[in-house]
């Protein structure tokens, strides 16, 4: 075994050469994986608002003939299930960056700076 400075840095550099691939390997699986996790969360976001919407949308087709039914008038029925939703909308608006906003944008960061970076087995679906 001889100690030449030309094989010394040959295996210096070829150590490094593995270990900064093996680091970029290592980014581009947690990238993966914490993409994969934001799609699979904006996925059910969106799927379970389409679900709530049509279930919205039918129990304001009821809640508008019920009215309708109650004031002997369809218009006013429907134009009351309208306002409610209208206060609705306005009352979402007005809470929305007080209250969900910030979680919106918490949980984005939690999902792309956890705390443990090399724990790529884990199972934290909620």
């Amino acid at each position: 075994m001889e100690n030449n400075p030309d094989t010394y840095f040959d295996e210096t550099y070829e150590l490094v050469k593995k270990y900064t691939d093996d680091r970029l390997l290592l980014l581009k699986i947690q990238t993966a994986k914490k993409t994969a996790k934001v799609t699979s969360k904006v996925i059910f976001i969106f799927i379970a608002s389409i679900l709530a919407f049509f279930v919205l949308m039918f129990i304001g087709f009821m809640a508008a003939y019920f009215f309708a039914e109650k004031m002997h008038n369809t218009f006013y029925g429907f134009a009351t299930v309208a306002g409610i939703f209208l206060a609705l909308l306005l009352l979402f608006m007005i809470i929305y960056k007080s209250y969900f906003s910030g979680k919106i944008k918490d949980m984005i960061t939690g999902i792309f700076f956890e705390n443990d970076p090399y724990d790529l087995n884990e199972d934290d679906e909620a």
